[in-house]
C-alpha cells in the first residue's frame, strides 16, 4: 500500500463514501482549504445518510473551521440529509 496523497477533483463536491470516518477530518479540511485558495465559495460535501456518524463527524468540523461562513442539509435536489452544503468565507 502506498502512501502516497490520494488526488482528488476539486470541483465542489466531496464524496466521503469512500473514506473511513477516522479520516473524515483531515479529508475535509484540506478539501475545503483546496476549495478556498481556488475560489470555490460553495461546496456539497455528501456524507451519506447510514447512522449519522459521518453527518457528526462532518457538522462537527465545519463548526470548527474558522473559514466556513455558513452550513446547512442539502434539499432533496442535492442529496437531502445525506449532504451538507457548505459556503465557504471570501
Amino acid at each position: 500500500m502506498s502512501d502516497d496523497p490520494v488526488r482528488m477533483p476539486v470541483d465542489g463536491v466531496l464524496d466521503l463514501h469512500t473514506f473511513q470516518p477516522g479520516e473524515t477530518a483531515d479529508v475535509m479540511e484540506e478539501y475545503l482549504r483546496v476549495c478556498l485558495e481556488n475560489g470555490i465559495r460553495h461546496v456539497r460535501i455528501i456524507h451519506g445518510k447510514g447512522t449519522g456518524v459521518q453527518r457528526r463527524i462532518v457538522h462537527s468540523l465545519l463548526e470548527r473551521l474558522w473559514f466556513v461562513d455558513s452550513f446547512r442539509g442539502a434539499d432533496e435536489t442535492a442529496g437531502g440529509w445525506g449532504a451538507t452544503v457548505v459556503t465557504l468565507k471570501i
